[in-house]
């Protein structure tokens, strides 16, 4: 529950957290115990805290590639450290299917996303196949809802 309302509003202050399991879960706690339950949670890995800026304030973009056998051994992996280094990776993953390494990018304005695709084309070129871009325009949700935490201890993963 203490997770489902900080992902609600994860400004809440351990106060207000026990204020609110007990109004609206009827679980009486106190704030100290919300807060070392946080703790807890944040040492056993069970939720990362990072700083996402306000999507309004940023262009976002889908970027994808596959590496070309013939070059991979040469560089692939400063390829793949390039994207996952870089300070415009916000997600960088692997896919299956083709074997596709993906990652969200935000970027400034288009000209900067522009000129980070031509220096990576340019540094890893004869390294990389496939390359794709695609600006993602219109982002129209870009949170965690706190129910799909609501059948987490279902999964074996409390």
């Amino acid at each position: 529950m203490v997770l489902r309302e900080l992902s609600r509003d994860s400004q809440l202050s351990s106060r207000e957290l026990a204020e609110i399991l007990e109004e609206k879960h009827d679980i009486d706690v106190s704030h100290v115990t919300v807060s070392e339950s946080i703790r807890a949670m944040r040492e056993e890995g069970v939720f990362r805290e990072a700083i996402i800026p306000n999507e309004e304030y940023f262009y976002f973009a889908l970027f994808e590639f596959k590496f070309n056998p013939e070059h991979f051994e040469s560089g692939w992996r400063d390829a793949m450290e390039f994207v996952r280094d870089s300070h415009n990776t916000l997600l960088y993953f692997l896919s299956d299917g083709e074997y596709q390494w993906k990652s969200v990018m935000m970027f400034t304005d288009r000209e900067a996303q522009s000129q980070w695709i031509h220096e990576f084309y340019k540094r890893y070129g004869a390294v990389v196949d496939n390359i794709r871009n695609s600006l993602m325009t219109n982002v129209l949700k870009f949170r965690t809802d706190p129910e799909i935490l609501e059948n987490l201890h279902e999964c074996g993963r409390e």
